[in-house]
């Protein structure tokens, strides 16, 4: 009891600490764009040191904006992460993933779409919801969710929706609805537009996986890819038999496992984002056509990242970096201060930020930080020293994990197999190749980490609804 009633206060410190600020008047809210890509990981972007890929509007936000250089998420896949994304919540807090029903009510009405449609804020939606919930129409003033169409096993999956008499990619489908809505705010609103792109998500059904717009044809096509990091097979022979088994190795053979795929995989995989930023660039044109580009924040952020063939695996689901690490952008006009953060920043903080950016109130209930402040050169988030990171949907093909990641150390389990524990150095071992959860050297950041994992879990586990 001792030890919980310690872990209880120090969540703040760990976690940071909710900001709470006092509403702006409506005259001085600014707009608010938050973009969401699937399956982006965080060196997927020029700026990033990405020296391949060609994204000169991610690029230009990172420049003049807001970069943190350690943004993550909390759960690494698409439907437990983009859940804590709408209620500021861990997967641990709010119980939803894969095959659990929908959302629960409780956690939906403390969302910040059901939250930010109640203020003065016009709100819209566009893309992967991602999220089942039946009432998803009541979230947001203007909305249309939509993904990939499984029904098609070839370029359909991705080319069904249509503007005028043309059948287009899904990713200028939702560049072209989010300058609908912008063409269509009434006037004097503020507006809160979240769009959620498909891209670079692979077509799974389909033999060719990536399917990308024809404008992005000639990116790319001269260039050699260079192997993985970690392609030899003693990287993939370390993992235990159920990873080694697993949809990480299932999907890295229908991506990567011949130099062909493996070249025509990447090459689509940034032919796609390339398609998003191209969007980007069309929806801030249009920003500034019509006089709203001064006073409209930009947001962009990965639902989780991804692994290209590292340790022979594809995907994501694993607590390794290349699964837990995303892109994390704040773009705002109104600010000339431009940094590159370090500070530990989660997909949990979205709500927080969004609404201190909104200036309303935010609710007790997320357990993010709001990263407002850095815009004004503060450092909200400097605080967090660790977090947890947690895999919970049982299912065979992808055994449940967590553990938890500081500033130094990463440590993580198996939900079902407590025997195989990894930890890793991050300082020295940034590529997570030494596990050293066997050195009797390291006994005691193990067992700490072990202690912190657990007693995370059960704040998290206390705090639902």
């Amino acid at each position: 009891m001792k030890n919980l009633l310690i872990l209880l206060l120090g969540i703040a410190l760990f976690s940071g600490c909710t900001s709470r600020t006092e509403k702006t008047s409506p005259a001085g809210r600014p707009n608010i764009i938050f973009i969401l890509t699937d399956d982006q990981r965080w060196d997927a972007l020029g700026y990033a040191g990405n020296d391949v890929i060609h994204t000169p509007e991610m690029d230009r936000m990172a420049r003049e904006g807001i970069y943190f250089r350690n943004a993550f998420v909390t759960t690494p896949i698409c439907a437990a992460s983009r859940a804590s994304i709408f209620t500021g919540m861990q997967e641990r807090t709010h119980g939803y993933t894969f095959q659990q029903g929908n959302l629960k009510q409780p956690y939906a009405d403390v969302s910040y779409p059901a939250l930010m449609r109640k203020s003065d804020y016009y709100t819209g939606f566009f893309g992967k919801f991602g999220v089942e919930y039946e009432y998803v129409d009541s979230l947001f003033d203007v909305v249309e969710s939509y993904d990939r169409n499984g029904k098609f096993s070839d370029r359909r999956g991705y080319y069904y929706k249509t503007i005028g008499q043309d059948t287009v990619h899904l990713t200028r489908y939702t560049g072209w609805q989010a300058m609908q809505f912008i063409e269509n705010v009434p006037e004097g609103k503020p507006f809160c537009l979240s769009l959620s792109f498909s891209a670079p998500h692979a077509h799974d059904p389909a033999d060719e996986q990536y399917f990308w717009q024809q404008e992005m044809n000639a990116l790319y096509e001269e260039h050699l890819f260079g192997p993985p990091k970690m392609a030899e097979d003693c990287w993939f022979e370390a993992q235990p038999d159920y990873v080694r088994n697993g949809f990480n190795r299932t999907r890295w053979h229908w991506r990567f496992d011949t130099p062909d795929k493996y070249q025509h995989s990447m090459k689509g995989y940034y032919r796609m984002i390339s398609g998003v930023d191209r969007e980007i660039g069309n929806i801030r044109q249009l920003l500034e056509e019509k006089g709203l580009a001064e006073n409209t924040i930009i947001i962009l952020m990965g639902d989780n990242g991804y692994f290209l063939g590292e340790r022979q695996l594809a995907g994501k689901w694993l607590m390794y970096e290349n699964s837990l690490r995303v892109p994390l952008i704040i773009f705002d006009p109104r600010s000339d201060i431009h940094r590159e953060v370090e500070d530990l920043a989660l997909n949990i903080d979205i709500p927080s930020t969004l609404f201190e950016m909104a200036g309303l109130d935010i609710p007790e209930a997320w357990q993010g930080t709001s990263l407002a402040g850095y815009t004004r050169n503060e450092s909200p988030a400097a605080q967090r020293e660790i977090f947890l990171c947690e895999h919970l949907w049982d299912f065979d093909p992808i055994h449940p994990s967590e553990g938890v990641r500081t500033k130094k150390w990463k440590y993580f389990r198996y939900q079902r197999d407590l025997n195989h524990e990894e930890l890793y150095d991050l300082e020295n071992d940034p590529d997570e190749m030494n596990n050293l959860a066997s050195l009797s050297q390291h006994l005691k950041i193990l067992e700490k980490l072990r202690i912190e994992t657990d007693s995370l879990s059960l704040v998290y586990e206390m705090r639902k609804k």
